[in-house]
C-alpha cells in the first residue's frame, strides 16, 4: 500500500462527506464499489478514516443496495483487526482473492443504477441523524477549563478501549468532546453532578463485557447527546439487564410471600433439619394456564425451598 492508494481513498472520502452533508447520495454506490476493489489495510483505515465516511453514507442513504454494501465494507474492515500487521503480503493477497468482483466503475449501467436508486426520495428514515461522525459537521467548541479538557481526554480513551474505532474510523477525540459538551450544557458547571455523569459514561464505555454500547456510539447509532443522558439501566449490557430483571422478579415474589404470610402445614419435611413445622405460599410465577408455584418455609431452621 502506497501513497497512491491513500490519496485515492481520501478523494473518495471527501466526496462521501460532501454527499452526506448535503443529504444527497447520488453516486454513492459507485464510490462504494470503488472502495470494494481496494485492498484495505489497518494503516489506510487509520490515516484516511474512510470508515467514518462510509458509515455516514450508510446512515443517510435510503437505498438498500448502498446501505448493504456500506455495512459489508465496514464488516470486512473490522476483520482486519484480527489479522497480522498490515505489511503481511499473504494477508493482502488473501483479501484480493476473496474480494467480490466489482463491475466497471465507469459503465453507463452502474451510473444509471446509482442515479435511479439514490433519487428515490429524501431521507425518511427516523433513525437518520445529522449528528453522524462526519468531520465536516460543526465540531464541539473548544474549552480552556482544565477539568473539562481532562474529562474529554478520558472519554476519548474510553471510546478507544476496544479496537472497533479503527475499523469504524471514528474520531474518538471529537466524539469525547461532543459527549462532554452535551453534559456540560446540561449542568452549566463542573460540579459533582457533572463529574459523576462523566464518570458513569467512562465506566460503561470501558466495560469490555459491554462492547455493544461502545460500538453504537462509535458508529453514530447512539448520538453524543443521547450518550450524555442515558441512564445506567439503558447503558447496561444485555447480561446485566437480564440479571436485574431476574432480581426484580425475585424481589416481587418475596414481597408477595411476605404479604400473604403463608399457610401453616405439616405436610412438608425440611431437607435440612427434617422438621415438619412449615409455612407454604403459592405464587403465580408463570402464565395463567400453568399451575402455581409453591414456596415452602421451615419455621424451625429458616430453610426455604420451592416445591414443584
Amino acid at each position: 500500500m502506497g501513497k497512491r492508494e491513500e490519496e485515492e481513498i481520501i478523494r473518495i472520502a471527501k466526496k462521501m462527506d460532501k454527499m452526506a452533508q448535503k443529504k444527497n447520495g447520488s453516486g454513492a454506490l459507485d464510490l462504494l464499489k470503488e472502495l470494494r476493489s481496494v485492498p484495505m489495510t489497518l494503516e489506510l483505515l487509520q490515516s484516511t478514516r474512510i470508515g467514518m465516511s462510509v458509515n455516514a453514507i450508510r446512515k443517510q442513504s435510503t437505498d438498500e443496495e448502498v446501505t448493504s454494501l456500506a455495512k459489508s465494507l465496514i464488516k470486512s474492515w473490522k476483520k482486519l483487526l484480527d489479522e497480522p500487521a498490515s505489511g503481511d503480503k499473504s494477508s493482502d493477497d488473501k483479501r484480493k482473492d476473496t474480494a467480490p468482483v466489482s463491475p466497471s466503475q465507469g459503465s453507463p449501467e452502474a451510473k444509471e443504477e446509482s442515479s435511479s436508486s439514490n433519487s428515490s426520495g429524501k431521507s425518511e428514515n427516523a433513525d437518520v441523524s445529522t449528528n453522524s461522525l462526519i468531520n465536516t459537521f460543526p465540531r464541539a467548541p473548544g474549552t480552556s477549563d482544565s477539568i473539562r479538557i481532562k474529562c474529554r481526554e478520558m472519554l476519548s480513551n474510553a471510546l478507544q478501549a476496544g479496537d472497533d474505532y479503527i475499523a469504524i474510523g471514528a474520531d474518538c477525540d471529537e466524539l469525547g468532546a461532543q459527549i462532554e459538551e452535551c453534559i456540560f450544557q446540561e449542568f452549566k458547571n463542573t460540579d459533582m453532578k457533572y463529574k459523576n455523569r462523566v464518570r458513569s459514561r467512562i465506566s460503561n464505555l470501558k466495560d469490555m463485557k459491554n462492547p455493544n454500547l461502545r460500538r453504537t456510539v462509535l458508529c453514530g447509532s447512539v448520538t453524543p447527546e443521547r450518550m450524555a443522558k442515558m441512564t445506567a439501566e439503558e447503558m447496561a449490557s444485555d447480561e446485566l439487564k437480564e440479571m436485574r430483571k431476574n432480581l426484580t422478579k425475585e424481589a416481587v415474589r418475596d414481597h408477595q410471600m411476605a404479604t400473604t404470610g403463608g399457610t401453616q402445614t405439616d405436610l412438608f419435611t425440611c431437607g435440612k433439619c427434617k422438621g415438619k413445622s412449615c409455612t407454604y405460599t403459592q405464587v403465580q410465577t408463570r402464565s395463567a394456564d400453568e399451575p402455581m408455584t409453591t414456596f415452602v418455609f421451615c419455621n424451625e431452621c429458616g430453610n426455604r425451598w420451592k416445591f414443584c
